[in-house]
């Protein structure tokens, strides 16, 4: 199995130093590249096609928002991660909306992101706690009047509320008791009935449709 190839998009030299030596510690993780501003991260997304890309939110020429945005249209099978200082609610959901996989603040420990790179890559939802509670308060509604059995079948609508639950592929194939390949495979399909191109968008799709309440999020 090969290894995870990630660009690291970020302005403070320092902190770009010290990501790529904590990231090259581990035997599966391989940084192929590395963008002091927007512009060159969307330039490199495009020329080095890597698996993730991590993106901090305030660079030069191009913020990470609409690098994201860029990069999700060049090459949508790259999940970007955001790492930032920043919690502000007008960030957190233009990166969700923009395509970003997943949301972590600076104050992650190292084997938190790394942990949070490798679910990523694996098409899992990756959002720190703060900005988990932030998304289902913001998108949670009433149910609309689209079921979503319309759209999705009973084992499917299963496999999305313990996703929106903040589970792991390898927990809802345990809870369900299937096996993670299997699990993917429901995720595909939802992904293709939905329209979206990663979970964190699945997830804010039936947040927004009002399928599940908060009290069945937990």
């Amino acid at each position: 199995m090969g290894k995870i190839r990630i660009l690291l998009a970020e302005d403070h030299v320092v902190v770009r130093e010290g990501t790529r030596e904590l990231l090259q510690q581990e035997g599966d993780l391989e940084v192929v590249g590395e963008a002091g501003d927007g512009e060159e991260a969307v330039r490199l997304a495009s020329e080095l096609e890597p698996d993730v890309v991590i993106m901090d939110i305030a660079m030069p020429k191009l913020n990470g928002i609409e690098a994201t945005r860029q990069i999700k249209v060049l090459r949508p099978a790259t999940a970007v991660l955001i790492l930032t200082a920043y919690d502000n609610d007008q960030y957190i959901f233009a990166l969700l909306e923009a395509g970003a996989a997943g949301y972590l603040l600076k104050n992650v420990r190292g084997r938190e992101l790394i942990d949070a790179l490798r679910a990523v890559h694996a098409g899992e939802s990756v959002l720190h706690p703060v900005v988990a509670r932030k998304v289902i308060d913001r998108f949670a509604k009433k149910p609309s009047e689209e079921r979503a059995l319309d759209l999705l079948s009973e084992r499917e609508m299963e496999v999305l509320k313990l996703a929106a639950s903040g589970m792991s592929n390898k927990d809802i194939a345990q809870e369900l008791f299937l096996s993670v390949r299997t699990v993917q495979a429901h995720l595909g399909s939802i992904f293709n009935k939905l329209g979206v191109g990663s979970r964190t968008e699945a997830v804010i799709y039936s947040l927004r449709k009002g399928w599940f309440a908060l009290e069945d999020l937990g």
